[in-house]
């Protein structure tokens, strides 16, 4: 797991505050079973992670056989606001267990540095290929500390993971914008986590 340096700590930890101010758990029913508001939350992460994948798979119609054989992927909607020297973003997602379809929902923040203005959305496919590493996602999470950017690999072993990064053993990411898919994965002081919210 990578470790943030001080000064993103600090910012990351504002920006789960104000995430946690603004997004508050959805309610229960009395007798402890799902309530309207989480099966809506529920539903809209399972719909955008079809659309997702949809998507990747029109761009890297490989991807699907990396997918199928991974251990488990997980798909996140990110959109981010950039106001002079800050900025940030959140977004929810859906981790699936490959062999048997269990899913836990997800949450990510993540925190920019440097001057400019502007927003962006930009889609998320993770794919892990041991289930070592997807059971440590979806029970610990993950923390992407500093500036990087990490560019895609051609994925020689034949796993149809080319056009993906790989972020740590056995972990690959791909990234979509509204052009396609992302050459590059560029990652500042990012965390993502369970969502206690919608498990």
């Amino acid at each position: 797991m990578h470790v943030l340096r001080p000064t993103h700590a600090a910012a990351l930890a504002a920006a789960l505050a104000l995430c946690a101010a603004c997004s508050s758990a959805p309610p229960r029913n009395a007798d402890g079973s799902p309530s309207a508001a989480t099966q809506e939350a529920r539903n809209t992460a399972r719909v955008a992670s079809t659309e997702v994948l949809s998507r990747l798979y029109a761009a890297r119609p490989g991807a699907r056989q990396a997918i199928a054989t991974s251990a488990g992927y997980a798909v996140f909607r990110n959109f981010g606001v950039k106001i002079l020297v800050a900025g940030g973003g959140s977004g929810r997602g859906v981790a699936i267990e490959t062999r048997s379809g269990r899913e836990t929902f997800m949450r990510m923040v993540e925190i920019q540095a440097g001057l400019g203005f502007g927003a962006k959305t930009f889609d998320l496919v993770w794919v892990f290929r041991t289930p070592a590493a997807y059971t440590d996602f979806v029970t610990r999470g993950i923390e992407i500390g500093g500036q990087a950017t990490l560019a895609a690999q051609v994925d020689k072993a034949g796993g149809g993971l080319s056009g993906a990064v790989q972020v740590s053993d056995g972990v690959w990411v791909y990234q979509l914008t509204e052009s396609g898919l992302a050459a590059e994965l560029t990652v500042s002081g990012t965390r993502y986590y369970p969502d206690k919210a919608l498990d």
